[in-house]
């Protein structure tokens, strides 16, 4: 089984820094940061899962078998992570985003 390196573009760092600073502004205050740590790190175990079998996740398109979404749970809903699969064994995250949100940013 190959090993897998993941990257992140600028926008899906941009958009798991505004994941995790939407949860800090709308928790209580006794909670709030544990709540947005534990969101980070099941988005980054989901993530882990590309570094060994990024074919798993499921199709973003008919159209490509490289552009792929990765469900993430956490709670009742969870995030997605849009990605690419490209050549030499790179994995790039391009996107993520929480799953009651319409759209990637």
């Amino acid at each position: 089984m190959n090993v897998h390196t993941v990257r992140f573009t600028e926008e899906a760092e941009d958009d798991l820094r505004r994941l995790y600073d939407y949860l800090l502004e709308r928790g209580s205050a006794a909670n709030t940061t544990d709540v947005a740590e534990r969101a980070l790190e099941a988005i980054t175990h989901g993530i882990g899962v590309l570094e060994r079998m990024p074919h798993t996740c499921r199709k973003a398109t008919a159209n490509s078998l490289y552009l792929r979404e990765l469900v993430i749970p956490f709670g009742a809903t969870g995030y997605v992570a849009l990605l690419e699969i490209e050549p030499d064994n790179i994995v790039t995250v391009l996107a993520v985003r929480h799953q009651r949100e319409s759209d990637y940013h």
